[in-house]
């Protein structure tokens, strides 16, 4: 696969296919989004991949849809996505 000068860098299909759950879940930057679909477009494998994901990601969707996580569970990940660990070292005063 070429790279074209007005076109963004090609990716491999080892690295497509080890970004495709950022991919399908819309994680990824403008430029991997760029090159990840450009990749998609012109290889069959990786499309095949790509769709399976989908499908994946639309099972779970609808086997889980009529459960809610327990509260307890619900609040622990909460509190880990919002909790910020800031490590402060102390200045070395040098005399």
């Amino acid at each position: 696969m070429s790279t074209h000068p007005d076109r963004v860098p090609a990716a491999d299909c080892a690295d497509v296919v080890l970004r495709l759950f950022e991919f399908v879940d819309n994680e990824t930057g403008p430029l991997d989004r760029a090159r990840i679909e450009a990749h998609l477009d012109e290889c069959g494998p990786c499309l095949a991949e790509y769709e399976r994901d989908l499908l994946v990601k639309a099972l779970v969707r609808r086997a889980c849809a009529c459960q809610q996580a327990p509260d307890t569970l619900r609040s622990q990940i909460l509190t880990r996505i919002t909790t910020t660990v800031t490590f402060v070292e102390p200045r070395q005063e040098h005399g």
